[in-house]
């Protein structure tokens, strides 16, 4: 999907290099920000995946924070985001996840990725987008993408890194993809040649065996077919299961509010239990999870959910 964008809008533009999965692409994005970006402070939202603040902090980049989930609504915080987005300093970098948002599973709408695009070129920040999830958050990579090709469309010169460790099923291959799209193209040519100076020393070159079967997935017509109906069938799992665990409290007899289960999307879901709550489920339970009450909606299934269901309701109830 995103080498057919940049052949209809970026053509010469764009400059991508192999990483190692969506962490290589991050840690290759924190370095290149360092060395050739004006600024080196960059913006996560509160909360944002764990390993985002040691691959940047490492990066040598200064780490800050803009609100983005909302508490009280297990929600986005889209108010308060904005405003701190207006705050930021002009030239900064901001982090966004562009769908799927790990650990709170709560993904902004299309109008409010429109709103957000807006607010960041006032201020003139520096894209950085974190793609891990493409497919697995509404089941459809073109949904999926709907934010990078908004930056894109808006203007925006970003930086993307991509994942196909997950909707590819080569997760112990760590295969993905660093790209940055320049002013023009010799910008872009400038951007290549940088990119290779700091991937060199870093791994070399990266390994052929998943980018090989990724690249014939998406480029023979029928793989990439059944790959599209393969991750939307993951996607409705997960989905489904979701409005089990959702149905299960309420069969337990749960009197609180579970929507949030369902209005949060992709892989994780941060449940609303604190911290005490959680360790009742663990030690009561056997159930494991985060401190913050983020669970694994991919590590549900059908054996398991009411089971779940009637855990979170006795620590909860």
């Amino acid at each position: 999907w995103y080498q057919r964008r940049v052949r209809e809008a970026v053509v010469s533009t764009q400059s991508t290099g192999q990483s190692i999965s969506g962490t290589g692409g991050l840690r290759i994005g924190g370095m290149f920000i360092n060395k050739f970006h004006g600024s080196k402070q960059l913006y996560l939202p509160a909360p944002s995946w764990g390993n985002h603040t040691p691959i940047f902090r490492e990066s040598g980049l200064e780490l800050k924070s803009y609100t983005y989930y909302k508490k009280d609504t297990k929600g986005l915080d889209l108010e308060n985001m904005l405003s701190d987005i207006g705050n930021i300093e002009e030239g900064a970098t901001i982090l966004l996840h562009a769908c799927a948002h790990n650990p709170t599973g709560v993904d902004p709408t299309n109008e409010q990725w429109d709103a957000i695009s807006e607010a960041i070129k006032k201020r003139n920040l520096l894209v950085f987008i974190d793609m891990a999830y493409q497919g697995f958050a509404s089941g459809s990579v073109e949904q999926d993408a709907y934010a990078v090709r908004k930056f894109i469309d808006d203007g925006h010169k970003i930086l993307l890194s991509q994942s196909f460790a997950k909707n590819m099923g080569v997760y112990g291959q760590r295969c993905g993809a660093f790209s940055i799209v320049a002013e023009d193209a010799e910008s872009a040519a400038a951007v290549e040649s940088q990119l290779k100076i700091l991937i060199r020393p870093l791994y070399s070159s990266p390994a052929l065996n998943a980018a090989r079967l990724v690249t014939t997935v998406l480029t023979d017509e029928e793989l990439h077919k059944q790959w599209l109906i393969d991750v939307k069938g993951m996607a409705d799992r997960i989905i489904s299961m979701r409005e089990a665990l959702k149905a299960g409290l309420a069969r337990e007899g749960s009197v609180h509010n579970w929507d949030h289960l369902t209005n949060q999307i992709g892989m994780f879901c941060f449940t609303g239990m604190n911290p005490e709550q959680v360790g009742r489920l663990t030690n009561e339970f056997s159930v494991y999870l985060t401190k913050d009450g983020r669970i694994s909606i991919a590590g549900v299934s059908s054996k398991n959910v009411d089971y779940l269901a009637r855990a979170m309701h006795q620590v909860t109830k």
